[in-house]
């Protein structure tokens, strides 16, 4: 059954509304493997409502706020979701995350692409994070890989393609990073992540993994997205989540849980607070994120 183009951009997702706590808080930053080191002063803030200041959010608990769930399994959807994988995470801030609270998540599709028969198809879908009270938190833009879903717009009769999102910007190749931070990563981390509402099996059922073409279950995306969130501030942010104000992010590769994650980091000569970066793991030397791009205030 071929993706409808219509359906899927007037898809009604409602208003996702969510009550979270600092246990959340909490758990969002264990999850990522924030704490592995008790002597860390950098993580406990993120960890311990003791800390001093209180306890804070993680900026990029956003993606884990609002959202709609695995909808793309729904039959309404005709999405292969063995085969989606996420592709790129892009975040707008614009202002810090309380450490506990009520949120309300507005999703939509965005864009639909069509690469092609046997060549898959791109979704992006937008959610707008705000306060209770309707104030902007954060905007969000996901944009998900459908690598069963090529060559729908024929397979419809002709139906629409959108076209694609500003390309995110290539890591320098001329330099050398100038920090580098290493964050070792959990083998339980993905069935701790899925615990925060993305349910996907592909993390924790080794035979859904194995259809998908992989070896094991693997990490989401979304939690290598915050371990590299959290390397940018302990190494350019003063650890303060406060400085996030946007973070893009390719995902070039599936992480393992337990493998070590290894950020580089470049300044953006002649522009204060632009960063470029990358992540590899460091045991099979693989790049797994790329194009990254953060900003800090």
């Amino acid at each position: 059954m071929a993706i409808d183009y219509h359906h899927l951009k007037a898809r009604d997702f409602g208003v996702i509304r969510q009550t979270y706590t600092e246990r959340d808080t909490q758990l969002y930053a264990l999850s990522l493997g924030l704490g592995n080191d008790p002597l860390d002063p950098g993580a406990l803030p993120f960890v311990y409502e003791g800390a001093a200041g209180g306890l804070r959010a993680l900026p990029t608990q956003a993606v884990v706020l609002g959202y709609p769930g695995f909808w793309a399994r729904e039959p309404d959807t005709g999405i292969d979701w063995v085969k989606l994988m996420h592709g790129e995470q892009r975040v707008r801030w614009h202002r810090p995350l309380p450490a506990s609270g009520t949120v309300a998540g507005k999703n939509r599709v965005t864009h639909l692409i069509d690469k092609g028969e046997g060549k898959g198809a791109i979704l992006v879908m937008e959610r707008r994070l705000e306060t209770g009270a309707g104030t902007l938190l954060a905007t969000l833009q996901q944009v998900v890989f459908l690598r069963g879903d090529g060559g729908y717009s024929q397979q419809r009769g002709g139906q629409p393609s959108d076209a694609p999102l500003p390309a995110l910007p290539p890591t320098p190749e001329d330099r050398t990073p100038d920090f580098t931070d290493t964050q070792a990563t959990r083998p339980e981390a993905a069935l701790l992540y899925r615990l925060l509402g993305d349910t996907n099996p592909l993390h924790a059922d080794p035979a859904v993994a194995a259809k998908a073409g992989f070896e094991r279950p693997i990490l989401h995306g979304l939690a290598s997205y915050g371990l590299v969130a959290h390397a940018v501030l302990r190494q350019c942010g003063d650890s303060n989540p406060a400085r996030l104000k946007a973070l893009d992010i390719r995902f070039a590769a599936p992480v393992y849980p337990g493998e070590t994650l290894v950020t580089e980091i470049w300044r953006v000569p002649g522009r204060p607070g632009q960063l470029q970066l990358r992540a590899r793991v460091a045991e099979r030397g693989k790049l797994v994120l790329s194009h990254g791009f953060a900003e800090l205030v």
